[in-house]
């Protein structure tokens, strides 16, 4: 190790703190007070505000004959309703096909950001945005069964198994800890998980061809390789992209299904 390098070593502090987590602010003002202003900040706005305009554009004037805005429209909306909300709720899924649309939507558009050149990060890797949509699909299959049934015997179903007596004070733990606990969790941290590892796999290779560069330049051809694993797993990314928006959104429609049985 080089005396420079124990120099910047003893720089960085260690152990780092929560602080070390947050992402600094774009703003060149305020930065200290503006720590909520964050790149992350910056691109869900614009997913929000690239998918209201989109829609609103699309259906502002509808056309028998679709132009191809609205044809995109129509297809997302379609395939949402027909393939997910029909398909997983039944003929009452119609009626939350537009929430699923919306939800794909975002979700897949946020994902997006992440293998965009110099953005190349998703907010979905960020557990904060992933949970927080967990949170709304919890709420909503609750009410939905709970409008659906009434309050209690909407947790009767959910809670009591048809089992025998004996074991329901086994069971019921179970089914609690399954429905209202682990639902929520394994939707924000499948979608967390699977972008924050892509986004890390990108940045290893990325980065890593430029270290071994500028190391030696007799490591070029392990760069050039380094490169080469970036570009395919991009490739690779987007397909991980589209699968997580539709597994959560799949999984969502499946839980108000759930809610909607009789028995559950």
């Amino acid at each position: 190790m080089t005396g420079q390098s124990i120099v910047l070593a003893a720089d960085v502090p260690f152990p780092p703190s929560v602080e070390d987590f947050y992402l600094p602010s774009i703003l060149p003002w305020g930065a200290h007070d503006n720590y909520w202003f964050t790149k992350i900040t910056v691109l869900v706005w614009l997913t929000a505000a690239a998918l209201i305009i989109f829609f609103l554009v699309s259906y502002r004037k509808p056309q028998l004959v679709p132009t191809k805005r609205q044809w995109l429209a129509e297809s997302v909306y379609g395939f949402v309703r027909n393939n997910i909300a029909i398909e997983m709720i039944g003929p009452r899924g119609v009626s939350f096909a537009p929430y699923l649309t919306v939800l794909f939507s975002f979700i897949i558009l946020n994902n997006l950001w992440g293998i965009i050149p110099f953005i190349q990060i998703s907010p979905n890797s960020h557990i904060a945005f992933p949970a927080f949509l967990a949170i709304i699909s919890y709420v909503m299959f609750i009410a939905v069964g709970i409008r659906h049934h009434g309050f209690v015997k909407y947790f009767k179903t959910a809670l009591i198994p048809p089992a025998p007596w004996f074991i329901l004070p086994l069971l019921i733990p179970i089914e609690f800890f399954s429905n209202f606990l682990v639902r929520p969790f394994s939707l924000a941290v499948r979608l967390f998980a699977n972008m924050f590892a892509g986004h890390m796999l990108l940045l290893v290779f990325t980065l890593g061809g430029f270290a071994m560069l500028n190391a030696n330049a007799w490591f070029l051809p392990f760069s050039l390789v380094s490169w080469t694993m970036t570009i395919a797993l991009t490739f690779l990314e987007f397909l991980v992209i589209c699968l997580q928006a539709y597994v959560f959104t799949v999984l969502t429609a499946s839980y108000v299904q759930g809610a909607l049985a009789d028995e559950h």
